[in-house]
């Protein structure tokens, strides 16, 4: 049994369910942050820890140091990885996304390696490192996507937020491969959604689903499909990875593929005429003139509106005995949640 646990990522939106989890589980649980004066980043997760059976353990680090996370790894039974930038807001895709990607993946790794007690590892990576466009479905020649396959057509110019983290990922499975000390198990999630922790999350997951609800796509959606999967369930699949000695490789954690105007109905059963919701699909060739001012580029609506999509999320139930969040009940909750926090303004 792990009783000591570094979690890196910990005050972010999947990473704070992990580690509520933990705690909830009787875990000590130690939260690496970058600086531990800004407490409002964790503030959540202290309240959390007061009335649950584990224990809270804040630990600076930073992740493009090497040799940040040794003190905070040393002791520890396992770590779960979380820490990587997940933001389509971004200057210089290298530095704002490869770089904590990459390095950080390396610099916590090699702290679980230099690290005596370390016996696991668990990555969070993304459908994100298995493919990049949805077109590659077609030119792979594949029914679904599984975890055997790996992106291969992303770039820091195409894609560079899925090409951080199939770098990350593989830079991951090289470190583990080159050792004899911990075990890797690998989470790969879809677009994650669901309530948020913290009021103070700025996940992509939120900006999405308010610019959906505060009519960014009313005069119509794009036929984009994406896999959807709660974020409870996200962090439940981290938990049972860290305990199950039957867990191995890769897993496609994802609930259902749907697009944006499926999304925009559950809303609209939900909550009527309340929000400006998008009633139709934009013609791909409105895209082509208008992408830009949605931040997506000629070649990013060209390879994925319009394109299938499916995941096969097989492994995860029968080896991690997932069951899914129904998607009705993640919409609802998130937005549910939202609307308490009055982040939809």
């Amino acid at each position: 049994m792990y009783k000591t646990v570094l979690v890196t990522g910990g005050t972010g939106y999947i990473g704070s369910w992990v580690v509520k989890g933990l705690l909830e589980n009787g875990y000590t649980v130690r939260l690496t942050v970058r600086d531990k004066k800004k407490t409002s980043k964790f503030l959540h997760l202290q309240e959390i820890a007061q009335n649950k059976p584990g224990m809270l353990e804040i630990h600076e680090a930073d992740l493009l140091l090497p040799q940040s996370f040794d003190d905070a790894s040393s002791g520890c039974d396992a770590i779960i990885h979380l820490a990587s930038p997940f933001t389509l807001r971004f200057k210089d895709p290298k530095r704002d996304l490869l770089d904590p990607a990459l390095l950080g993946t390396r610099n916590v790794l090699d702290a679980a390696s230099r690290s005596d007690t370390v016996k696991k590892v668990v990555l969070t990576s993304s459908v994100a490192a298995i493919y990049g466009d949805n077109a590659d479905l077609h030119e792979q020649g594949l029914i679904e996507f599984t975890e055997e396959h790996f992106n291969y057509s992303s770039s820091l110019h195409h894609q560079p937020y899925s090409y951080s983290k199939v770098c990350a990922e593989k830079e991951a499975w090289r470190i583990h491969n080159n050792q004899d000390k911990w075990k890797l198990v690998v989470i790969n999630p879809s677009f994650v959604m669901g309530p948020s922790l913290s009021k103070h999350s700025d996940s992509e997951s939120l900006v999405f689903m308010k610019g959906i609800l505060k009519g960014k796509y009313q005069t119509g959606a794009p036929d984009l499909l994406f896999g959807f999967v709660d974020v409870r369930d996200v962090a439940q699949a981290h938990l049972i990875a860290l305990e199950s000695s039957n867990a191995e490789g890769r897993f496609i954690i994802s609930a259902i593929t749907a697009g944006m105007t499926d999304l925009a109905a559950i809303i609209k059963k939900l909550y009527g005429k309340k929000f400006k919701l998008p009633a139709m699909k934009a013609p791909k060739f409105i895209l082509y003139l208008t992408g830009w001012m949605f931040g997506v580029t000629l070649k990013y609506v060209s390879r994925n509106v319009g394109h299938p999509l499916k995941f096969n999320n097989n492994k995860s139930i029968r080896v991690l005995g997932m069951t899914y969040t129904p998607f009705e009940i993640t919409v609802k909750d998130m937005v549910d949640q939202m609307l308490a926090m009055n982040m939809v303004n």
